[in-house]
């Protein structure tokens, strides 16, 4: 026994020398140098041809995949037909293609690689299966889904008798087990693809998405334990041993779904994986270990190893964001790499070639409309029956007819368990790509945007009616000035944890005045009593009784702020903050997830999350908010989400930090550069996001100016120039703010909020109204070629939305308009006792300017940048902060001339001006680059709502 022990190893031992010997030497000896054909074939090294078949699969899919986004086809789409192109179908058919690029005896390494990706796939498939969907939407989704699979599987069980009797070889497969799998592949739905459908169709915050996606659930769980079942039945040689694999794999289930999941959650909590900032690498690796064990087990069992993968899916906690970011690690690797070559390899054994008679392609109709008709008759009928209008019924029955990337798994499935043969297969993979490219289209078609129901408007809008404002006595607050007095319903867009500080100083400024007096909390006779005997009668505390008396007892705490507004202000009239959180909605699976758990995501933002704590502690109410949108509708969310809420104004932050302290980078003319010893080159802060190396790049100054067009109530934008980078000032420090008031609807709601925030005891402000006299022609002739350049970029479109130029009114509405800035201006600038008194103490604190000159832009620079040298000698001050009217729609002014020479004097960038000027208006643009202090100050931007196209 010994000596066959020791033969053995020697064997092996000689046999694993040789190998090494011949690896050894075909690396050193064997390249292209010395006549090698890389897509020779080798066993002992064969990483050559697998990166020449890696790269054109990759190529392949990924530009078919790039050509049918234009026609919004989900992208599993492109792959299967990738696949097919490169079977034997089309390039199959090149003498000699298939046996160079995909040989036999390469065919297995490419079958395990993507056997690998396949189990990461359906433990993805698991992860997106929350149960929790089903239970919020409960009887509904239940019944839809039950009747999206009874039917189908009925019929699936009918059109399987004639399929059998004329296709399948009797001898090798029993009726029983085709019928089952028939059943299968017509009842299922493709749960991955139709998430990502209804992404692509901006379906998720739907009625139809939401029912659409529970039931898909309870679909996907269904088709996967029916496919085990026919497998286990399939695989066993006898009855007695099917039954023993379908018990162990439901041991197996219940030995996950219990205990391995209690401690998977244990050791999670325990790593602190689930605060919120993803699984750390331990467990990564114990994840890993789970989904690769799970499916070594129910392979070996006899079912399949894609199963222990699905299941180790089911386990995953969802809680604090766990497994998002756990799918976040792994699905690009899944869906770019391991997916596409299992694509390919169905379609090396997708032979439509063979599908050459009348017969073929008649049973192939009557299996897609088969198919398609259980699918839509029976979850349409049930959501009929759910009360649901004939629009989302059609779409919830065309959805959950989608087959795609699923039925191709179940497909491969049966081909190697030998239940059906491969024309068999060309068959049923025709009917899965006809059903799955007709989804979209066709829900589009039956359920347009303009029908949709959203989630969030069935919730009901927050925004008053007229007539509530008007029984809430919110009319009041609209008062002599002619507009909104007091802005209390703000949306706060909070993208960026940089945007914090920002959106922290203007809601400070906002926070609601302290009270005049107020009394501190006493402890009471009884209490002390208590505390000191240790006990306490019923009775009341007699004269003999111990008494303490306190050494002070300050009656009263004085107000903070003196002058503080009265306590009790209009009903209704509480300040209220909204903070909006905008993430992108793209096809990835955790993208999908994102969107089914904003719940999980609202209490693991850390923006959202510090931003609402803070206004804890300055007592403001703040509710945070996440949409899942895609990037193109971003500004439409805004708007929709500002018009639900009732939203008065919305706030966007942009947070542009000073570069240096040196002039030069603000103001990159050559001669302050030669001044400054720097070289011309510089860019100011502006440059690098609208200079010309970077067109294309400024996404969010184009997000900023969608907002302004879209959004129909009032908009802020406040441009952080200090607050959120390293700037320094003394505690307490007090904020100042400077507005140059030209006229227009713009400008008279920058009025009236600098008037609301100098309520604030530490706010004040100068309001200098300049008047534009004879002077600067707009018609003059002498236009030099920097200036021409300057207004050439204006016109240009480089990522436009609206007009290009401002827009100033005519005859008529000029004259209504400077009669509100009469009233307006009059109404602020009157003695004090003439206002309200949400108005009347915000006014001891701003000083009012009135001026004419010929040049008010170049006026108000000068004005800008003395109080700015003022401001920066005394650190109680904050850095000072400018509010300008965007002045883009009906501006009082035409600042057009002046700002163009003043920008062409200045040697600015033509296109940083003119992008600028298209973000910010006019007026704004000429203060931030119009050089000197000016250029560092913060600014506050706000367009009136009123007007706009609701």
């Amino acid at each position: 026994m010994d000596a066959d022990v020791f033969a053995w190893i020697a064997e092996e031992g000689s046999l694993a020398a040789r190998m090494g010997s011949d690896l050894v030497k075909r690396s050193i000896s064997s390249s292209v140098l010395t006549g090698l054909n890389p897509t020779t074939f080798d066993a002992s090294n064969p990483i050559t041809l697998f990166i020449i078949q890696l790269f054109i699969i990759i190529v392949f899919t990924q530009g078919i995949g790039w050509a049918f986004s234009f026609i919004r086809q989900p992208k599993v789409i492109a792959e299967v037909i990738g696949g097919i192109i490169l079977g034997p179908t089309v390039m199959g058919r090149i003498p000699g293609f298939t046996n160079a690029i995909f040989p036999t005896q390469s065919l297995s390494y490419l079958n395990l690689i993507a056997t690998i990706g396949l189990i990461l796939f359906l433990f993805l498939v698991g992860l997106e299966v929350d149960l929790g969907v089903m239970k919020r939407n409960g009887r509904a989704s239940a019944l839809i889904s039950a009747a999206g699979m009874i039917l189908p599987f009925g019929l699936g069980a009918g059109i399987a008798v004639p399929i059998y009797h004329n296709f399948v070889d009797e001898t090798k497969t029993t009726f029983g087990h085709f019928l089952l799998f028939v059943g299968v592949a017509i009842s299922i739905t493709a749960f991955p693809v139709l998430c990502r459908i209804l992404t692509s169709c901006k379906l998720l915050d739907t009625r139809v998405g939401v029912i659409v996606l529970a039931a898909g659930v309870g679909n996907d769980v269904v088709g996967w334990i029916l496919l085990a079942l026919t497998l286990a039945l399939v695989n066993a040689s006898s009855g007695v041993v099917a039954v023993y694999v379908l018990l162990c794999a439901v041991g197996w289930s219940i030995i996950l779904l219990w205990p391995i999941k209690k401690v998977f959650r244990w050791l999670a909590r325990r790593t602190g994986s689930m605060d919120g900032h993803g699984p750390t690498p331990m467990m990564m690796v114990f994840t890993l270990l789970i989904v690769f064990a799970s499916a070594f087990v129910t392979d070996i069992i006899g079912v399949h190893p894609i199963f222990g993968g699905f299941i180790a899916g089911l386990i995953i906690p969802h809680e604090g964001g766990f497994a998002i970011a756990l799918v976040e690690r792994i699905d690009d690797l899944v869906s770019m790499l391991f997916l596409p070559i299992y694509f390919v390899l169905s379609g090396l054994q997708t032979n439509l070639g063979l599908l050459n008679t009348g017969k073929d392609w008649g049973y192939i109709i009557l299996i897609s409309a088969v198919a398609f008709s259980g699918k839509f008759i029976g979850c349409a009928g049930m959501a009929k029956l759910m009360k649901y209008d004939n629009r989302e019924c059609g779409a919830i029955g065309m959805l959950m007819s989608c087959k795609g990337l699923v039925e191709l798994i179940v497909l491969n499935v049966g081909l190697s368990a030998g239940i059906i043969d491969q024309r068999l297969f060309s068959m049923f993979v025709v009917d899965a790509l006809i059903l799955t490219f007709i989804t979209t289209p066709f829900t589009l078609w039956i359920y347009p945007e303009r029908v949709r129901t959203r989630i969030t408007s069935e919730r009901g809008s927050r925004a008053p009616k007229d007539g509530e404002k008007r029984a809430a006595g919110l009319h009041i607050l609209t008062g002599g000035s002619g507009g909104r007095e007091y802005t209390s319903k703000f949306l706060v867009i909070l993208q960026k944890i940089e945007h914090l500080s920002a959106v922290m100083l203007v809601a400070q400024m906002l926070e609601p005045p302290a009270v005049k007096s107020r009394k501190p909390p006493a402890i009471s006779d009884r209490a002390l009593m208590k505390a000191s005997s240790g006990k306490l009668s019923d009775g009341d505390i007699s004269d003999e009784s111990a008494t303490t008396s306190p050494y002070h007892v300050p009656s009263e705490l004085p107000a903070l702020n003196e002058e503080a507004l009265p306590t009790t202000t209009a009903p209704g009239a509480a300040l209220r903050i909204d903070a909006l959180k905008l993430i992108e909605l793209t096809g990835r699976t955790f993208s999908v997830m994102q969107s089914a758990e904003k719940d999980q995501l609202l209490l693991t933002d850390d923006a959202l999350q510090l931003f609402r704590q803070f206004g804890r502690l300055r007592g403001l109410e703040i509710d945070p908010h996440i949409m899942i949108v895609g990037l193109e509708s971003y500004a439409s969310a805004v708007a929709e989400h500002a018009e639900a809420l009732g939203s008065e104004l919305v706030l966007l932050p942009w947070t542009i930090p000073v570069v240096s302290g040196s002039q030069a980078l603000i103001d990159p003319s050559p001669s302050v550069a030669d001044r400054e010893g720097l070289p011309s080159s510089a860019l100011s802060p502006y440059e690098s996001i609208f200079g010309a190396d970077t067109q294309g790049s400024p996404m969010y100054s184009h997000f900023l100016r969608r907002v302004f067009s879209e959004c129909p109530t009032d908009v802020a934008l406040f441009v952080d120039r200090g607050f959120g980078s390293s700037s320094s000032f003394a505690p307490g420090a007090g904020q100042h703010i400077f507005l140059p008031f030209f006229g227009g609807p713009d400008d008279r709601l920058a009025l009236r909020f600098v008037a609301q925030l100098c309520r604030h005891a530490n706010v004040t402000a100068t309001v200098v109204r300049i008047e534009k006299t004879d002077g600067i022609d707009s018609h003059d002739s002498n236009i030099s070629e920097t200036m021409q350049a300057h207004q050439a970029a204006l016109q240009s479109n480089q990522l436009t939305v609206g007009p290009t130029s401002t827009t100033h009114p005519d005859n008529t509405n000029r004259l209504a308009s400077d009669t509100a800035d009469n009233i307006a201006w009059t109404y602020f600038t009157s003695p004090t006792g003439s206002h309200v008194s949400l108005v009347e103490s915000a006014l001891k604190r701003i000083t009012f300017w009135s001026t004419k000159c010929p040049t008010p832009l170049s006026h108000a620079l000068e004005l800008a940048d003395s109080l700015i040298k003022d401001n920066n000698q005394d650190k109680t001050w904050r850095p000072l902060i400018v509010v300008t009217g965007r002045g883009r729609r009906g501006a009082a002014i035409n600042h057009g001339q002046e700002l163009t020479k003043l920008l062409s004097d200045k040697g600015q960038n033509p296109n940083v001006g003119a992008e600028l000027r298209k973000t910010v208006g006019d007026a704004a643009t000429g203060l931030m680059l119009g050089g000197g202090e000016a250029s560092t100050a913060s600014y506050l931007v706000l367009e009136s709502g009123a007007g706009k196209a609701k």
